[in-house]
């Protein structure tokens, strides 16, 4: 490969469960949460597919598994409790995959453009990412609330691009989820599926054009794409 061989694409990765396996944490939140209403914690494993479509369907559904009836009253009350807890704890057990860092480094090297396309808030992608000393390595961290639609619709990704000062038609997609592969084909833009993230929807039903088991592999699944 040459030296600056990515140079004028752009790579958008999703957060949870692409970059960093941030499912301790956001079930760490969930539980204590639970725990204060007199309802059982969820167990790690079980939890991990909550993760990834926001902080409100994280907690609608995690209350509901546990048991519980939901209102939108209490849980505006309990949504606020859980962003309070959460931000105090974001980065306690929170840890990008391994190696994740080396290759975004390297693929920056080789002249590649790199967003945040994810669904978690704009403010907690940036403290999470900040917490972690990865925001730098981003040119734009984009949450559902700072574009038009979010995933799955491809303006997400479109939008995300942009804002990094890149061209859709230039673009990967890097995700974990059913979420991030339909956004890709609605962008549209090729997709580098993960199979370590929080989806239990089986592999071979979520769509993407390449899926990789770790990061070791990423580059020459992305070389493939491009050519």
């Amino acid at each position: 490969m040459s030296q600056r061989d990515l140079e004028g694409w752009t790579i958008a990765f999703d957060l949870d469960g692409t970059l960093v396996d941030s499912a301790p944490d956001l079930i760490g939140t969930l539980n204590r949460l639970l725990v204060a209403e007199g309802l059982p914690p969820r167990p790690l494993e079980a939890a991990r597919h909550l993760v990834g479509h926001g902080a409100m369907a994280l907690l609608k559904d995690g209350f509901a598994e546990a048991g519980a009836e939901w209102n939108d009253e209490g849980g505006k009350v309990l949504f606020d409790a859980f962003i309070a807890d959460y931000i105090a704890n974001i980065a306690v057990d929170t840890r990008p995959f391994p190696s994740c860092v080396e290759v975004l480094d390297r693929l920056s090297a080789r002249g590649a453009t790199l967003c945040v396309a994810t669904n978690k808030r704009t403010d907690l992608s940036l403290a999470l990412l900040d917490a972690l000393e990865l925001t730098n390595r981003f040119a734009a961290i984009v949450g559902p609330d700072a574009v038009s639609a979010k995933k799955p619709d491809g303006a997400h990704i479109r939008e995300a691009v942009l804002k990094a000062g890149g061209d859709p038609a230039k673009a990967i997609m890097v995700g974990d989820s059913t979420t991030d592969t339909g956004a890709a084909a609605n962008a549209p833009v090729p997709c580098i599926l993960v199979s370590f993230g929080y989806s239990d929807v089986p592999m071979a039903q979520m769509g993407g054009d390449i899926t990789i088991d770790h990061y070791d592999e990423f580059e020459d699944a992305l070389d493939k794409l491009i050519a």
